[in-house]
C-alpha cells in the first residue's frame, strides 16, 4: 500500500514567552514535524515537544498518562535557511516483532495535534512549520452525512476523520501502543473505511495478513468468514473467499462443537490440532480463548471489573455461539457462491443446530432473556445482543430480549458497541440506538470529543474503564459505518453492490442526508420526516445500482 504524505498548516499558534512557540493543527494525526528555520550559526539545539493531549494550562501535556502520546525530540540546526523534517526514534513497544513497520521512505511517525517549539532565542527565526499526516489515499469527498442532530454531525466527524487517520501503516491496526493487525479491530475498520470510501485494497491486504498471522481471541477467528463475506459484498472481488477458502472454514471453529453442536474454547479435545492448522504460532501466549470484550474482567486493572457487563464465563459461551452461528451463516453463502454444495449444506445445517441449542439450553424462561453460559445464571448484555444479531431469537420471545438490552445501555466497550447497534437496528429499536450515539454520558463519542478532548476515538470510553487506554483506536469508530448502513439504511445486496438496500431508520432524526460511495459511484439519499411521521426517501443510484 503506497501511503500518503499530506502537508497540514498549523490551525493556531502562539508564542508562550521569549523562547517557546505552541502549535495547534487542529486534529491528532500520525506523522511528523516539518519546519523551515533560518539560523544564525550551526549547531544550536531546538526542543520539540509533540503530543495529543491539551493540560488545563493550555499548554502541551508533557505528562498525560496512559497511553496517550507524548515525545520530546532535539533538533540540531545548521547555519543558514533550511528545511527539516523531524526524525521521530522507534519506540520499542510498537516496532516489535509482531508490530506492523513503517516503510523507510516515510520513516517512523507518531500520533499528535500539538507541537511545542523550545529553545527559539535570538538569531533563529521560524519561517514555516507544518504537520506531515502520514495515511493511505483516501477520498475525503466520497462520503458525506448531515442530519438534524449537531452531536450526531460532531460523532460522524470525529469516526471519519479516525478512520483516515488510523491508516498510517497499509494494514488495519490496533492503534499506537503495539500496531498490530487484531481481527475484531479489522473488522470494523473494514466496513468504516468501506462507508467512507469506495477503496478496498487495504481491507483485502489486511484479510492476506491476518490468515498468515492470526490472533489469539477465538471471537477474532468467528469475524473471518464475516469480513471474507464483506469484502465480496462490497468490492465483488471473490479473490480472498477462493484463496483463503479452507482456512475459513476452519475459522468457523466447528472442529470445536460438541455434539450439539455448541462450541467451546476451552473444553475440546480439538483444541489443540485445531490452534495448530490455524496457525497460532505461539507469540500469543494465550492460545486459543474467549474473549467476549475487552478488558475482559479477569484482565481489569485497578480494581476494574472490565467492559463486558460483568459476564460470566462457562466452558460454552452464549456470546461466543451466537457469534458463531453468524460466522456458519456468511461461511454457508461464502461456500454456496464458490459452488462448494456439500459445504454449504453442512454449514446451514450446523447453524440450525447451534440456533435451536442456544435457545434450548441457553435461555431463562422465568427471566425472558439469555444466561451467558451453560455454568452460570447471570445474563449480560453481551449474551443478548448477540442472538439478537444473529437472527436466532423467536419472535414470541424477541419484545423480552430487546426490552432486557435496552435495561442495560451501553454496558460495553467500544467495540462491543458495534455488534450492539447493529442489533438495535436490525430488531428496529432505532430510536434506542439513536440515544446511544448522542449521548453525552461517559460511555460516549460525546465525551471523547467535550471532556477527554481527543480527535480521534478513544480505545476505551474513558481512561476509568482501560486505564492504559490509548487515543488512537479505529475499533471505536463504529458510527462511521452504522450510520451509513444502519441509521440511512444504504447496504449492499448483491456482490460489487450491484444491488443495494435503502431502508432508512431515523428514530427521532427529523432529516438526514448523506452519500455513500460504491464502485458504481455515489448513492445520494436524503430523508425527512412528515407531519404524518411517513418519511419522504429522495434517492439517487448510480448506473449499474438496483435498488431492491
Amino acid at each position: 500500500m503506497q501511503l500518503v504524505d499530506t502537508p497540514i498548516a498549523p490551525a493556531h499558534q502562539r508564542q508562550v514567552g521569549a523562547s517557546l512557540r505552541f502549535i495547534d493543527f487542529g486534529r491528532a494525526v500520525f506523522g511528523t514535524v516539518e519546519l523551515e528555520l533560518n539560523c544564525a550559526c550551526a549547531g544550536h539545539v531546538l526542543q520539540l515537544h509533540l503530543g495529543e493531549k491539551l493540560a488545563a494550562d493550555g499548554r502541551l501535556d508533557r505528562a498525560p498518562g496512559c497511553t496517550v502520546r507524548y515525545r520530546e525530540i532535539p533538533l540540531k540546526l545548521k547555519a543558514g535557511r533550511h528545511r527539516y523534517r523531524l526524525v521521530i526514534p522507534a519506540d520499542a513497544r510498537n516496532t516489535g516483532a509482531r508490530a506492523i513497520k513503517m516503510p523507510p521512505a516515510i520513516g517512523e511517525v507518531m500520533p499528535f495535534r500539538y507541537c511545542e517549539i523550545d529553545a527559539l532565542v535570538e538569531g533563529i527565526e521560524l519561517l514555516d512549520v507544518r504537520q506531515r499526516f502520514v495515511h493511505a489515499p483516501f477520498d475525503d469527498v466520497a462520503a458525506e452525512f448531515e442530519c438534524a442532530d449537531p452531536v450526531l454531525n460532531e460523532v460522524w466527524e470525529l469516526c471519519r476523520h479516525t478512520i483516515k487517520a488510523t491508516t498510517f501503516c497499509g494494514l488495519y491496526v490496533d492503534g499506537d501502543r503495539e500496531r498490530i493487525p487484531y481481527e475484531g479491530d479489522a473488522y470494523i475498520n473494514q466496513l468504516s473505511h468501506y462507508c467512507l470510501d469506495a477503496s478496498y485494497g487495504m481491507a483485502q491486504q489486511t484479510i492476506d495478513y491476518l490468515i498468515e498471522h492470526p490472533t489469539w481471541p477465538s471471537d477474532w477467528h468467528l469475524h473471518m468468514p464475516l469480513i471474507a463475506w464483506y469484502d465480496f459484498l462490497y468490492s465483488g472481488d471473490e479473490g480472498r473467499m477462493r484463496a483463503h477458502y479452507v482456512m475459513l472454514k476452519l475459522k468457523t471453529l466447528h472442529a470445536l462443537a460438541g455434539s450439539d453442536g455448541l462450541i467451546s474454547a476451552a473444553d475440546c479435545p480439538a483444541k489443540d490440532a485445531l490452534m495448530e492448522q490455524l496457525g497460532l504460532d505461539g507469540f500469543f501466549n494465550e492460545g486459543l480463548q474467549d474473549m467476549v470484550d475487552w478488558p475482559r474482567h479477569d484482565f481489569a486493572q485497578d480494581g476494574l471489573m472490565g467492559e463486558a457487563d460483568g459476564y460470566v464465563f462457562s466452558p460454552v459461551n452464549t456470546a461466543i455461539n451466537a457469534l458463531h452461528h453468524r460466522s456458519l451463516i456468511l461461511m454457508a453463502r461464502i461456500a454456496g457462491h464458490l459452488g462448494e454444495v456439500q459445504d454449504q449444506l453442512f454449514f446451514e445445517s450446523r447453524a440450525r443446530q447451534v440456533a435451536a441449542s442456544i435457545n434450548q439450553q441457553l435461555f431463562d424462561t422465568k427471566r425472558g432473556s439469555y444466561v451467558d453460559g451453560n455454568a452460570t445464571e447471570h445474563a449480560s448484555l453481551h449474551a443478548n445482543f448477540y442472538p439478537l444479531l444473529a437472527g436466532i431469537v423467536p419472535a414470541a420471545r424477541q419484545a423480552g430480549v430487546l426490552a432486557f438490552v435496552k435495561s442495560r445501555a451501553m454496558a460495553c466497550s467500544v467495540y462491543g458497541v458495534q455488534h450492539l447497534l447493529d442489533a438495535l437496528y436490525k430488531c428496529g429499536a432505532p430510536d434506542h440506538a439513536l440515544s446511544l450515539m448522542t449521548s453525552k454520558s461517559d460511555r460516549s463519542w460525546w465525551h471523547m470529543i467535550h471532556r477527554v478532548g481527543s480527535t480521534m476515538t478513544l480505545e476505551a470510553w474513558d481512561a476509568r474503564y482501560k486505564p492504559n487506554l490509548d487515543w488512537n483506536h479505529a475499533w471505536g469508530a463504529a458510527p462511521s459505518n452504522i450510520i451509513i448502513r444502519r441509521l440511512m439504511g444504504v447496504r449492499p445486496a448483491a456482490p460489487g453492490f450491484r444491488q443495494a438496500i435503502i431502508q432508512p431508520q431515523l428514530g427521532d432524526l427529523e432529516w438526514a442526508r448523506a452519500k455513500v460511495p460504491t464502485a458504481h459511484g455515489s448513492i445520494e439519499i436524503e430523508v425527512t420526516h412528515t407531519a404524518s411521521g411517513k418519511p419522504v426517501i429522495e434517492c439517487t443510484l448510480p448506473d449499474g445500482i438496483e435498488r431492491v
